[in-house]
């Protein structure tokens, strides 16, 4: 099976990407995971991405599904895939279309924006072990240091309201046309992001005609 799983940041699509792994036994692949692979390989996709980075520019969609093209030829992929963070706008659904890739179910995890920066805003990390905690879910013993190792606890830039807000505006600027894309195509499937982790799961394997 071939699935796409679409969802703002914060919304849980790593976790539940895990789940469907577990149960179907496919890779989830990530293009920041390729593109990282290459930079540290060096290899001739990476070296040109290198140069756009370098000079701060985005790295092109024919690059990226270059890169992409070429993972998804590889063995792992034969019974299937979940692409996470790909296809983010129209132009790469229709080149991930254009390259033969036939996607059988796109799940876009639907979660309110006040909960994502709920969730987002409320994560801190320790800055000596690099464990996690949260304000409200997961509160350390002593406010601001770690349980762990008695270091500082912070927040990450990423994590600050003002950029979560910022971020939810830029996913659903680009996300929604992609949700119509797919929706347009009949393979789209919206699933409730809230609630506990095991009925999001439950919710996706019955989009996707999974039984548990």
């Amino acid at each position: 099976m071939k699935i796409i799983l679409l969802g703002a940041p914060g919304a849980g699509k790593g976790t539940q990407a895990e789940k469907i792994i577990e149960k179907l036994g496919i890779p989830s692949i990530s293009t920041g995971n390729i593109l990282r692979e290459h930079l540290k390989n060096g290899t001739e996709l990476g070296e040109k991405a290198r140069g756009y980075m370098e000079s701060g520019n985005l790295v092109p969609d024919d690059l990226i599904i270059d890169m992409l093209k070429a993972r998804l030829s590889k063995d792992d992929c034969e019974n299937g895939y979940i692409l996470d963070g790909y296809p983010r706008t129209v132009a790469q659904a229709e080149a991930l279309k254009d390259m033969g890739a036939a996607i059988d179910k796109v799940v876009s995890i639907e979660t309110e924006d006040e909960a994502i920066i709920g969730r987002m805003s409320g994560r801190r990390s320790c800055k000596n072990c690099g464990a996690s905690y949260h304000t409200l879910f997961n509160k350390p013993q002593k406010e601001g240091i770690c349980d762990k190792c008695g270091a500082p606890l912070f927040q990450r830039d990423d994590d600050k309201e003002e950029t979560v807000r910022a971020r939810l505006v830029v996913f659903h600027e680009q996300t929604e046309p992609v949700k119509a894309y797919y929706e347009k195509e009949g393979i789209l499937s919206k699933v409730d992001g809230m609630g506990t982790i095991s009925e999001i799961t439950e919710r996706i394997f019955a989009a996707l005609g999974i039984t548990e």
